[in-house]
């Protein structure tokens, strides 16, 4: 094959699939989720701020006030909410993610957004019909039962794996995680506005609640209909390495850290078994970090809503979608952080500075007594997305491309289990700690932040170790 005729499967991968593109499923997905949280909390809020608080929640202490036992009723609230909604995905996640590898990758997108938009639906008819607070807990399962979350963003994640490269892969997911946090933010600014809206004699946030809903339901509408499963990369570029074997091109091997280059090496030296690539143990190591970085990152933000809501910040409704807007400029700041580090650092670089990065900001959010000291400790935490996303993007190109439903699947599954037992002790501590010093959950998320830097570092050391071996081989 000449240079001057190039491989027309190349030029088939080079051409723009406008429908494979799932960004727009998680930019109104997302749009929605920020408009139903702000929406949920500010219910929940008036709910046991009318005086329906007093018969939910156990009496205040001498010290306490009618502010600390609001908060212990919503704190009460949440615990059984996230317990519900992190709890039921158990049931159906896994199955989705194995029908989604095994016949459609839509399988594992459309099914739980059919679930989300019945979750929204619900807070929509409990404003209208004046229905009973515990009327969310449902919508919570409904959600749960097909997928939620998990399933959701495991399913997002696998298109975006299979329409791109393993080297430019991270720089894909982090790019999916920007568009979901700037629709986040777009959503959130909106918030606390149109939860003041009240045309006629409505109540407050049902033109919120109908926004939620009519985003939902583009959502699931465009994934049936529009959105397409793109052909995944890694199978063309193993018949693109058939044609150039033929062409007498050598074969080649791939460093611990699948963003490398490939190198030549002489055929017939193939590596000893206790110096070839340690998948296995890779992979659950950075299973580890993850999770443990998720318990802090779980952790910080549940009690986050909280803490802004009672003194010394006491933030009205609009504040609190100014200030729900900010968590997600940290999206942009990662994708930025990414795409420069990505030249000149190894996936486990990155992973590292933005757990550093989280951790700072969460210990200096232990001390925040204004709303500006608020807005810097969110600003240091500005690489804070970067090391889920790209400890995801590590693990996809260590396994097959047609088990990447299960594995994320796993892992999203994982953290969901660990994500709900960390909000019920990090809800637990905050509601014994918030008297004597409310900053006690951001100081132990801190402190778990910085823990989990140490299984990302002995995978830096088995990638430095095997590199190390690899270089001196082909010596």
């Amino acid at each position: 094959m000449s240079p001057e005729s190039p491989c027309p499967m190349m030029g088939h991968l080079r051409r723009p699939q406008v429908r494979t593109w799932i960004e727009p499923v998680v930019a109104s997905t997302q749009v929605a989720a920020s408009l139903y949280d702000t929406g949920l909390l500010l219910v929940v809020k008036a709910h046991y701020g009318a005086g329906g608080w007093a018969n939910h929640s156990a009496s205040p202490s001498p010290r306490g006030t009618a502010e600390d036992a609001q908060q212990r009723a919503i704190s009460n609230f949440y615990i059984i909410y996230n317990l519900v909604v992190g709890f039921t995905p158990l049931l159906s996640a896994y199955s989705l993610g194995w029908l989604s590898d095994r016949y459609h990758h839509k399988v594992a997108i459309c099914v739980p957004l059919l679930g989300f938009l019945l979750s929204r639906i619900g807070l929509l008819l409990k404003l209208l019909f004046d229905w009973p607070l515990e009327v969310m807990f449902v919508a919570g399962a409904l959600n749960g039962l097909s997928g939620g979350f998990t399933a959701f963003w495991s399913g997002v994640m696998a298109l975006g794996s299979l329409g791109s490269s393993a080297g430019h892969r991270s720089v894909r997911l982090i790019f999916i995680d920007l568009i979901l946090g700037l629709a986040g933010f777009c959503g959130s600014i909106a918030s606390g506005h149109l939860f003041k809206q009240n045309p006629g004699h409505s109540r407050q946030g049902l033109v919120l609640a109908a926004c939620s809903v009519s985003c939902a339901t583009f959502s699931l509408c465009y994934s049936l209909l529009v959105l397409t499963v793109p052909e995944s990369l890694a199978k063309s570029s193993k018949a693109l390495a058939k044609v150039e074997t033929v062409s007498g091109v050598v074969g080649s091997y791939r460093t611990l850290d699948p963003d490398q280059p490939e190198k030549p090496r002489v055929v017939g030296q193939p590596l000893p078994p206790e110096k070839a690539q340690p998948k296995q143990a890779v992979i659950v190591l950075l299973f580890v970090g993850a999770i443990i970085y998720d318990l802090s990152v779980v952790g910080t933000l549940d009690v986050m809503s909280l803490f802004v809501l009672r003194a010394p910040l006491s933030w009205t409704q609009v504040q609190m979608g100014y200030g729900m807007a900010s968590g997600y400029i940290i999206f942009i700041t990662s994708f930025l952080g990414v795409l420069v580090f990505s030249r000149c650092f190894q996936d486990t670089t990155m992973i590292m500075i933005g757990m550093v990065s989280f951790g700072s900001g969460a210990l200096l959010l232990a001390f925040v007594k204004v709303t500006y000291m608020y807005f810097i400790a969110r600003a240091i935490m500005m690489f804070a997305l970067i090391p889920t996303t790209t400890i995801r993007s590590a693990m996809s190109k260590l396994v097959k491309g047609s088990s990447y439903g299960k594995v994320f699947v796993i892992l999203q599954l994982c953290l969901a289990l660990t994500g709900v037992v960390t909000s019920v002790a990090f809800n637990e501590i905050y509601q014994a700690s918030m008297e004597k010093f409310p900053g006690t959950c951001f100081a132990l998320s801190s402190f778990l932040s910085f823990l989990a830097i140490i299984p990302i570092g002995i995978v830096a050391h088995k990638q430095a170790s095997w590199s190390k071996y690899t270089d001196i081989t082909e010596k």
